[in-house]
């Protein structure tokens, strides 16, 4: 495919190529995906190339027919322009520093533009999940989750009690996501708890999913299947329409495809697909508690791995990849990387290419940026192909026994 082709133009005809479908195949398909009478197949077809050429962008309509079409989500094939929100220092924003904002609530000087900055520390510590070092973003969490609490003696208005309460939630859940990325697995559902207990507290739909979102993963890294489900349904009992719910299906869509239900694998990825399309496009998508449209790829790819489709796997491994990095070539979200190397590396091993799986494999773990139980788990997956396929190969065994490492840390 040219270079100079847009990249929703490459990524239409990659994902219709993945699915092993003609381009005549592929417009024919778009019927079943649309809710209004489309024009004749020749006029279709004749679309379906223009746009694989990249000579028209799809309108809103077809855009998400699209979408639909080839099981991906309108605004990662066709994303709006990005806007330019990195690096938006706190004392730019709100003419405060962090030690401005900490002399004010120990002042009990807690006014609208106190909190207002508060709310952006909160928001900016979310965003650094993906790459800042865990142990030192803890720690600064913590901080502040500690004076959010410390908060609660002070004078505070109704609205003002609730809204530090809340802003402690959304911390809780994320030192609840550190530690268990480090393997503190008791200390994780300790905080996680206790998240869930301040998100019943304020009446927070958000933090209410996101919590019961965290018992799901912990589930699933744990093997505990059954209890994934149970959690994903719970979590989107009550998470309502906060976006949490996409990944709370997300989940669920990971448990069936590893319990072999794939059928139900597939409804369930479409169910959020649907979800996660009807939802505005997020204000800030490297908070890491706001689920952006890249990411149902990115759950699509885990389920695709699990179950064999080893061509859409690898399409969407490497779609995965590219939207995870910036123009400069910096990894915006190395974990989301190093699970699209796994699963690169897994479908080189199914395919016979020994070198190439191992190679995706060690990439997968060498960055600085992990979730333990999860990067494991996934690794898992590249371990058990090895073992059948290659036992008794060095490079093979070499490997496995790096990962050997990885699970006892």
């Amino acid at each position: 495919m040219s270079e100079d082709l847009p990249t929703w133009a490459r990524r239409i005809r990659s994902m219709r190529e993945a699915r092993g479908w003609t381009q005549l195949e592929a417009a024919e398909q778009m019927r079943t995906h649309s809710d209004k009478e489309l024009p004749d197949t020749d006029h279709l077809l004749r679309r379906w190339k223009a746009w694989e050429r990249g000579e028209n962008k799809p309108g809103s309509f077809y855009a998400s027919v699209i979408a639909a079409t080839l099981g991906t989500v309108t605004a990662s094939l066709f994303p709006p322009p990005q806007r330019a929100t990195d690096g938006l220092e706190l004392v730019t924003a709100t003419g405060m520093s962090t030690l401005d904002i900490m002399s004010r609530l120990s002042a009990s000087d807690v006014n609208e533009a106190t909190l207002q900055a508060v709310r952006i520390t909160v928001d900016k510590l979310c965003s650094e999940y993906a790459r800042m070092a865990p142990q030192d973003l803890i720690r600064e969490g913590q901080q502040w989750l500690r004076r959010l609490v410390e908060m609660q003696e002070q004078r505070l208005s109704f609205s003002q009690r609730r809204e530090t309460l809340e802003l402690a939630g959304w911390l809780a859940l994320l030192v609840g996501c550190l530690e268990y990325d480090l393997g503190q697995r008791q200390a994780a559902e300790a905080t996680r708890r206790s998240a869930l207990s301040l998100g019943q507290e304020v009446g927070s739909s958000g933090i209410l999913g996101w919590a019961h979102e965290m018992r799901a993963w912990f589930a699933l890294t744990s093997g505990d299947y059954r209890g994934v489900i149970a959690a994903a349904d719970a979590g989107e009992a009550a998470a309502g329409s906060h976006s949490v719910s996409v990944q709370l299906v997300a989940q669920k869509a990971k448990a069936l495809a590893r319990m072999g239900r794939g059928d139900e694998m597939l409804k369930t990825l479409e169910h959020g697909r649907v979800l996660l399309d009807g939802m505005p496009y997020p204000d800030n998508v490297e908070n890491h508690f706001m689920v952006d449209p890249s990411k149902y790829d990115f759950y699509a790819m885990d389920c695709y791995r699990q179950v064999g489709e080893n061509r859409l796997a690898r399409e969407l491994s490497e779609e995965v990849i590219r939207a995870s990095t910036d123009f400069q070539g910096h990894e915006r979200w190395p974990m989301r990387i190093a699970e699209a190397q796994v699963t690169l590396g897994v479908v080189a091993a199914r395919e016979g290419n020994l070198d190439e799986a191992i190679g995706y494999g060690r990439r997968a773990l060498e960055g600085d940026r992990k979730s333990l139980p999860s990067l494991a788990m996934h690794s898992q997956d590249l371990a058990q192909v090895l073992k059948n396929q290659y036992e008794g190969e060095p490079e093979a065994d070499a490997y496995l026994e790096q990962l050997r490492g990885i699970q006892r840390a």
